[in-house]
């Protein structure tokens, strides 16, 4: 996957968690032929409530780190974009962060079990942010789709 190859504890994102990652954060359903070959945008699923139209489910990459830090976790959001050492999250509080119906559309996409994918997610996003962080600034929408893209 390139950008993202050591950005996952054991370098490994499947194709259900790039699917994942692609709807917060970019806001379309990204897919492969295989895990191998690089994802390419499809057209988008219909918008959920509390989508953005120019971002992912909770409006791209700024919007995921607006409830993170509305939601009491903004340490840990900005250990992410920071250049130090990323804190975990927690399975649980990345479910309570992104809610209900974000955690059932994702689940819906991928395929996976709600508890899998918050416990995947939780441990990606860390990893994930930093590196499309790494001067500890937010990129435009259009430069995390192309890094999800690439």
């Amino acid at each position: 996957m390139g950008l993202f190859d050591n950005a996952v504890p054991g370098g490994n994102i499947t194709k259900p968690l790039m699917i994942a990652l692609g709807a917060l954060l970019v806001g379309k359903m990204l897919s492969g032929r295989s895990e191998e070959q690089p994802a390419a945008p499809q057209a988008p699923a219909p918008t959920p409530a509390g989508a953005s139209a120019d971002g992912g489910l909770l409006g791209g990459l700024g919007g995921l780190l607006d409830k993170l830090r509305d939601a009491g976790h903004g340490n840990v959001a900005d250990s992410w974009v920071g250049t130090g050492q990323n804190q975990p999250i927690n399975a649980n509080d990345l479910g309570s962060v992104l809610g209900p119906q974000v955690i059932r559309e994702i689940a819906q996409r991928t395929g996976l079990d709600e508890q899998e994918l918050l416990q995947q997610l939780s441990t990606a996003l860390p990893g994930i942010v930093d590196k499309l962080t790494p001067n500890g600034q937010i990129p435009q929408h259009h430069q995390v789709a192309s890094a999800f893209n690439s």
